[in-house]
């Protein structure tokens, strides 16, 4: 298992497929702000909380010339239904053999109900336009986290 990226760290490249079929390549982000977000699973209490926090500040993620990318091992068949169920206006990335996910550190051991298991763990990362890692969210929490993300995105923008 891989450890996370650190800020200021070239952020991992990839491509995945979206729910349409469509491959995504992080390089190709470049000169724009990415969000990457990692999830366990489509249409579950936490991931959709966070989904829909992500949707409905959508606009504003927009405004500062941002995409929110959230990746998660389910298929190109259940992000379509995830994204229709709830309205979701941003790419959700099929990460199926959790590759991704190892590469940012993102896959590792979980406990629930007493029992240990590998699995996605929830985080986030800012990338830049450079490429390079600008905020990392190790341990995110679905409530209030896209907020979070804004602010730290604001805040990157200001610098920038």
């Amino acid at each position: 298992m891989s450890e996370m990226p650190k800020v200021g760290e070239l952020a991992p490249d990839f491509e995945l497929l979206d729910d349409t079929g469509k491959a995504h390549h992080l390089s190709d982000r470049r000169g724009h702000f990415t969000v990457v977000y990692f999830y366990p699973a489509d249409d579950t209490p936490g991931c959709t909380k966070e989904a829909c926090s992500f949707r409905d500040n959508h606009a504003e993620f927009g405004a500062v010339d941002a995409e929110v990318w959230g990746l998660s091992p389910q298929g190109p068949a259940s992000k379509a239904a995830f994204r229709a169920k709830y309205g979701l206006p941003f790419t959700l990335l099929a990460d199926g053999d959790h590759a991704v996910a190892e590469s940012y550190g993102a896959w590792g051991e979980k406990v629930n109900y007493g029992k240990t298991y590998l699995g996605i763990l929830r985080a986030s990362f800012l990338v830049g336009p450079d490429g390079r890692v600008a905020k990392v969210w190790p341990a995110v929490k679905p409530d209030g986290h896209a907020q979070e993300v804004l602010e730290a995105l604001r805040q990157a923008r200001a610098v920038a």
